[in-house]
């Protein structure tokens, strides 16, 4: 049994930021982008800790493009600049931080692209520091060898002592904006033998858990659900759905007028008592400018989390959620996570993706949501690119050895593995953050300085 030991202090010895491309196998449309490849980052890093033990410790993130900022003038490759520039920002600042704990460590600021560098660095150097202590993930955490102190009159360490993961969590589906809903919908097949289909995922993978993208202008976003629902209501069992609005109306009322369609159109009826919440409909310049009304199902703020104060401005606004995402800080999404067992159960979190790739990456959010308490979360990686096909046997197989339960091989390539709707990640509680694998390191280029 690990030894509890309290907060650790450590120092950061070196970083590396190194880069891989990503296909996807079939567009994605979220909010202002079609994405059909994006680079995905990867940070590798050794740390000292004060008793002189060394290890190495790492962490990826996709470079997702018109998210972080969804500003039009910029291109796809302005905004994997930015988030490049957000990483090599965050490694001056943190390699001049002498000997102290991975709390102190963290470094949030205001906004999302320049959060991005710190909350991959905070990961790596959690990884590392777990493998020198020869601790979980949830081990570490709920024993507090990051060193978090009481925050906003929050008992952090009491409040992390009692989170408890899960071995099996629920994967919600994503459904994009150019998503195929049946085979009618299609022009032409990827045939690489991976459903494509709305029809088809359900029967591949057993789901019950949805994420249903809108555009923004309600006619044609009612007609669209209307042929999503078609399909999920010959689903004999109940299921559930998120509405993600990726900040494509310009206003709350514009949101009131379709979840009012929504509820006046028989063919939704289903659907519309599904609905769990509706994600960041409106965009961040005005998302949080005034109360929201007229909607009765829950609101959360996703693009507009970009600071640690941003949930608290929310909810006073009337929002009840936000999601945790790992590229926005694993610490913000703990210390959010408390603020919602002190403020009572009508707030809660969601866990979302950001088309997270199998590997360091998927594992490390998976962890981090299954030790939020949450039972089911967006999971689209596995869907829009074709598992691991892109890397090297050696690294497939590491990891499908490493994480039997959480991968598989078929299809020419090892993959995520869901089964009735669900991922098994009992595996993720192994020494480290999350992962019993490491990354071909040989396979990637170094990021330009």
């Amino acid at each position: 049994m690990v030894r509890a030991v309290g907060a650790v202090k450590l120092k950061l010895e070196s970083i590396d930021f190194l880069e891989r491309d990503v296909k996807l196998r079939m567009p994605f449309r979220f909010g202002v982008v079609t994405l059909t490849e994006s680079p995905q980052a990867f940070v590798r890093c050794r740390i000292r800790t004060e008793d002189g033990r060394e290890a190495e410790g790492a962490a990826a993130e996709l470079l997702a493009p018109k998210w972080f900022d969804k500003n039009p003038a910029l291109s796809n490759e302005d905004n994997y600049e930015q988030l490049r520039d957000s990483l090599r920002a965050a490694r001056g600042k943190y390699l001049a931080r002498g000997m102290t704990t991975a709390w102190r460590y963290a470094s949030p600021g205001k906004g999302l692209v320049e959060n991005y560098g710190p909350a991959l660095l905070d990961r790596a150097i959690l990884d590392g520091l777990l493998r020198c202590l020869g601790m979980s993930f949830y081990q570490g955490i709920q024993q507090n060898v990051i060193g978090a102190e009481p925050f906003e009159g929050l008992d952090l360490p009491a409040s992390f002592a009692n989170l408890r993961p899960a071995s099996r969590i629920a994967a919600r589906h994503t459904v994009g904006l150019v998503d195929p809903i049946t085979a009618a919908d299609q022009k032409e097949r990827v045939n690489d033998g991976l459903p494509e289909t709305l029809e088809e995922v359900v029967v591949r993978y057993g789901q019950r858990w949805f994420k249903l993208k809108v555009g923004g202008e309600a006619r044609a976003d009612v007609e669209r659900l209307c042929a999503i629902a078609a399909v999920l209501d010959r689903i004999p069992q109940p299921y559930h759905a998120s509405l993600d609005g990726n900040e494509q109306y310009e206003d709350m009322e514009g949101v009131a007028e379709l979840w009012s369609k929504m509820k006046c159109e028989p063919r939704l009826a289903r659907l519309v008592d599904s609905i769990i919440f509706i994600e960041q409909p409106v965009k961040r310049q005005k998302a949080l400018k005034r109360n929201i009304a007229g909607i009765d199902k829950p609101v959360i703020i996703d693009e507009s989390d970009d600071s640690l104060e941003a949930f608290v401005r929310a909810k006073a606004l009337g929002y009840k959620g936000v999601s945790s995402k790992t590229c926005k800080g694993i610490f913000k999404s703990l210390i959010n996570r408390a603020r919602c067992a002190a403020w009572g159960p009508q707030y809660f979190m969601s866990g979302e993706d950001l088309t997270i790739q199998p590997g360091l990456a998927l594992q490390q959010d998976l962890a981090l949501v299954s030790l939020l308490g949450l039972t089911h979360l967006e999971r689209n990686g596995h869907h829009y690119v074709n598992g691991m096909a892109g890397l090297g046997k050696g690294e497939q197989d590491a990891f499908l050895a490493a994480h039997p339960d959480l991968y598989e091989r078929s299809h020419g390539a090892v993959r995520v593995k869901i089964t009735d709707g669900e991922l098994a990640i009992g595996s993720l509680g192994c020494k480290g953050y999350a992962s019993a694998a490491m990354p071909d390191w040989t396979s990637m280029k170094e990021m330009q300085p």
